[in-house]
C-alpha cells in the first residue's frame, strides 16, 4: 500500500482531504504569505488516530504540518507542497470541568470561545483572551504561548495550563496531564511543547488552569499626551485599582485611523495617546482615580463606558480591523522594556518614513506586559518588498534590545531574525532539542529554527 493509502484506512472516511476539494485557505495562516497546497490534509478524530498518522509518516520520512485555526501572523502554520497538514478542526470538545480544582481538561482543536464559555456556566473564568477567540483554536494558543489583553493580570498562555497531551514525532504518545497546582516531580516537560509552534510535537489535550470571575468589569478611554505619562498612569493604576485587567495603549495615527473609519467621535480634539483601561474596583473608586489624575494633569481627558455597548466600541477601535484595507500592511508583535517602547516608537517611525515618505505607520499594544504592535502599509518601489520593512523594523529593535517576537511565535517570516533575540548558544541549544525530539525533520519543518 502507498502512505496515503495507510493514511486513509488509519483516518477513514472525510479523515483524508486532496486533490480538487483541498480548500485554498489550507495554504496559509492569516499572514497570507502561504503559496502552496499541501500534499493532502489529515482530519484526526483522537489521540490515537494522531498517533496513527505521526507512526506512518515518520517510517515514511513524511513531513507534517500541523494546522490550527490558521489565525497566526507569522506563517507558522502555512503549508508545503510536498508535506501533509494535519488539521485538528475533528479533535475538539470540552471534555470535563473541575469546579472543585477550578480546571478544565479540553482538546486542542477546541475554539477558545468554546472553552471561555464552558468556564462561564460553571462559575469560573478562563484567562486567556484574544480577537480571534471565534476562530482560534486552544492548541494553537497554547502551540504560541499566545499572549492578548489579560496578561498583565494573567500572564500568557504558558500560565494558564497545568498538563498536556502531545504526540510526538514518531508517534509516542506524551501524557503529561497534570491537573495540580504545584507538582515538582522532575522536569516540566509541557514548556518543551508551549510555544514551540509544532515543531517539537503535536498538543491534543491540556488541562486548563480556570480563575474565580473577575467580577463586574469597568472599560475607560484615557487621553494622554507623553509616553512618560502612559507609564506613570499605568503604575498609578496599578497600586490605586489594584488588579488591572487591561491597559492597551494607541499612538494618535492608529487611533485616528480607526475611530475615523468606524465614524466614532470620542474626545474633542487629537491627542497623543488613548489607553484603554479596565478594572473591577467600584465605578465611584474608578472615576476618584480619574480626576485625580485629571488634577495632576497625567490624562488630558476621560470616558467611562456606561454600557457593554460603548466598552465594545471602544474596543473595536483598539481590535483595528478597519486599518486592514491599507495597502501592503504589515503587522509586527515586538516587545522591549516598558520604559524605552516610547523612543523606539518614534525612532522604528522615523526610519520607515525615511524610506517611504508616504506611508501608513501606527503603533499600539498591551504596554502593561512590555508588548507593542506596529502596522505598517505602503506601496513599494521597484525591488521592494516586505522584507525591505522587516530590515527596518527589526534593525531599529535590536539597537533597543527587544525580542522580535512578543506573542505571535517566529514561524518562517521572523526566523531569519530570532539570532537578534537569542544568542547562538541558546540557538544551539534549541537545535539540539529539535534534534533529540524529531531526529527525521518532519514536524513543522522550516519553522522557528
Amino acid at each position: 500500500m502507498s502512505l496515503l493509502e495507510d493514511l486513509r484506512s488509519a483516518l477513514g472516511e472525510g479523515g483524508v482531504i486532496e486533490g480538487e476539494t483541498l480548500a485554498a485557505r489550507t495554504t496559509s495562516d492569516m499572514s497570507g504569505t502561504g503559496t502552496s497546497l499541501p500534499r493532502a490534509v489529515l482530519r484526526p478524530r483522537s489521540t490515537a488516530q494522531l498517533s496513527a498518522i505521526m507512526k506512518l509518516c515518520h517510517a515514511a520520512g513524511a513531513p507534517v504540518i500541523p494546522q490550527g485555526g490558521l489565525t497566526g501572523l507569522a506563517g507558522g502554520a502555512n503549508a508545503a507542497g510536498n508535506a501533509f497538514s494535519v488539521s485538528l478542526e475533528l479533535l475538539r470538545g470540552i471534555e470535563e470541568v473541575d469546579q472543585a480544582s477550578a480546571t478544565m481538561v479540553v482538546k486542542a482543536g477546541t475554539p477558545l470561545e468554546d472553552c471561555q464559555r464552558a468556564a462561564v456556566e460553571n462559575g469560573l473564568f478562563l484567562a486567556l483572551d484574544l480577537g480571534s477567540r471565534g476562530s482560534c483554536q486552544i492548541g494553537g494558543n497554547l502551540s504560541t504561548n499566545a499572549g492578548g489583553i489579560r496578561v498583565i493580570r494573567y500572564g500568557m498562555a504558558r500560565e494558564q495550563v497545568l498538563g498536556l497531551e502531545v504526540v510526538l514525532a514518531d508517534g509516542t504518545i506524551l501524557s503529561s496531564m497534570n491537573r495540580m497546582l504545584k507538582n515538582n516531580a522532575g522536569y516540566d516537560l509541557k514548556h518543551l511543547f508551549i510555544g514551540s509552534e509544532g515543531t517539537l510535537g503535536i498538543i491534543t489535550r491540556a488541562v486548563l488552569r480556570l480563575h474565580p470571575p473577575p467580577g463586574e468589569i469597568t472599560t475607560v478611554l484615557c487621553a494622554v499626551q507623553r509616553y512618560e505619562d502612559v507609564v506613570a498612569l499605568l503604575r498609578r493604576a496599578q497600586s490605586v485599582l489594584g488588579g488591572i485587567l487591561a491597559f492597551e495603549a494607541m499612538w494618535r495615527d492608529y487611533f485616528a485611523f480607526n475611530t475615523q473609519a468606524l465614524k466614532l467621535r470620542v474626545f474633542e480634539g487629537s491627542h497623543p495617546f488613548c489607553v484603554i483601561l479596565e478594572s473591577t474596583m467600584p465605578v465611584d473608586d474608578i472615576e476618584t482615580f480619574l480626576a485625580a489624575c485629571l488634577e495632576d494633569q497625567l490624562i488630558q481627558d476621560a470616558l467611562v463606558a456606561r454600557s457593554h455597548a460603548q466598552a465594545r466600541e471602544m474596543w473595536s477601535v483598539r481590535e483595528g480591523h478597519p486599518i486592514e484595507v491599507l495597502p501592503n500592511l504589515l503587522n509586527f508583535d515586538v516587545s522591549l522594556p516598558i520604559g524605552q517602547i516610547g523612543g523606539y516608537a518614534e525612532a522604528c517611525t522615523a526610519a520607515l518614513l525615511a524610506r517611504w515618505p508616504q506611508a501608513h505607520v501606527s503603533f499600539y499594544g498591551h504596554v502593561g506586559d512590555s508588548n507593542v504592535h506596529i502596522c505598517v502599509g505602503t506601496h513599494y518601489g521597484p525591488g521592494e518588498d516586505m522584507h525591505d520593512v522587516d530590515e527596518i523594523v527589526y534593525r531599529v529593535l535590536g539597537n533597543y534590545h527587544g525580542s522580535i517576537s512578543a506573542e505571535h511565535g517566529i514561524g518562517t517570516l521572523k526566523r531569519p531574525y530570532l539570532h537578534l533575540s537569542r544568542s547562538p548558544e541558546e540557538l544551539a541549544l534549541m537545535r539540539s532539542l529539535k534534534q533529540a525530539l524529531d531526529p527525521k525533520g518532519i514536524l513543522n519543518p522550516g519553522k522557528v529554527i
